[in-house]
């Protein structure tokens, strides 16, 4: 019993030491290029920005999962055939997700790591002036997939990435389709 009591200690505590090699938290920030695709919206892309924490999780040396939760604003012009829906939408619309990617990581070499996985949306900005918002014209929450890579420095990752919407995100009756993309750019570091 007591070899048995060893050995399970041994194996959980050269697990722990394993696990803390190859977990890492970091923050991350950067911008966004976005669109809401439709035909509703303007089809050019706009500026906005995202921030938010991870965390790497490393399976082997080559295979790993990032988790992620991202504050990130999706800005895009509404289109003139709107008007006659919503007159009251301001032009300029911005939305604010909290963004919960999982992603799968390939690392080739160290330097370099390719992610993808999916990406779960809640839209947070809602309040009073549901119009002024965009709160009744959109759904409370997307998925999408994202798509990316990364440079691994000793403590800095800069990274890029391809978020494509995989759900439509419009609430309005007439059912148009409306998806987010967008493309992120940042930095993040590494604790």
């Amino acid at each position: 019993m007591r070899t048995i009591f060893l050995f399970a200690a041994l194996l959980i505590a050269g697990t722990t030491v394993n696990a803390q090699k190859g977990f890492r938290l970091g923050v991350k920030a950067g911008a966004n290029l976005n669109k809401i695709e439709g035909q509703s919206f303007d089809q050019g892309f706009d500026f906005s920005y995202h921030l938010g924490a991870f965390a790497e999780y490393d399976f082997s040396k080559r295979w790993g999962i990032q988790p992620e939760v991202i504050w990130s604003q999706t800005s895009t012009k509404r289109g003139t055939n709107l008007d006659a829906i919503y007159s009251t939408l301001p032009s300029d619309v911005k939305l604010d997700y909290l963004m919960v990617p999982v992603l799968l990581r390939y690392s080739p070499i160290g330097l370099l790591s390719f992610v993808a996985g999916p990406q779960f949306g809640i839209l947070m900005n809602k309040n009073d002036n549901l119009l002024q918002n965009g709160q009744q014209a959109f759904k409370s929450g997307d998925l999408s997939m994202v798509l990316g890579a990364q440079v691994n420095l000793k403590v800095l990752r800069v990274y890029g990435r391809y978020n494509v919407g995989l759900q439509n995100i419009n609430d309005f009756s007439d059912q148009q389709k409306w998806t987010n993309q967008q493309v992120q750019l940042g930095i993040g570091l590494k604790f």
